[in-house]
């Protein structure tokens, strides 16, 4: 048997690659890791977690766990700014679900218009 190069299966594809292609955890919405705004990001992350019927663990977990395979199996061929707001999505998933706040920027809270 002949060694293998690093993360790369017979066909050249990485084991990710079916992973990503196949998965049934969350039906993400097309490009949602290339939208510019965290928020949209985290928003559609959100929207797929909650919907998903084939997730195996609570939608936060899911949605925190896709951001982070995307994030991990990029790797150097993200860009800082692209990996920043990756990132950025992170915090802002922590939000929406009510997790944790404290490394978030002071956000104006959305206005009450029932005036």
């Amino acid at each position: 048997m002949s060694p293998r190069k690093h993360g790369t299966a017979r066909g050249g594809e990485h084991w990710s690659q079916p992973v990503t292609e196949t998965s049934h955890a969350l039906e993400l919405e097309p490009g949602v890791f290339t939208l510019e705004d965290p928020r949209e990001i985290a928003h559609s992350l959100k929207r797929s977690a909650d919907a998903s019927r084939h997730r195996k663990s609570e939608p936060f977990r899911a949605a925190m766990s896709m951001l982070t395979f995307y994030i991990n199996r990029a790797g150097r061929h993200l860009s800082a700014e692209q990996r920043n707001r990756l990132e950025a999505a992170k915090q802002e998933l922590r939000v929406l679900y009510g997790r944790d706040n404290r490394d978030l920027p002071n956000r104006n809270p959305p206005e009450d218009k029932s005036d």
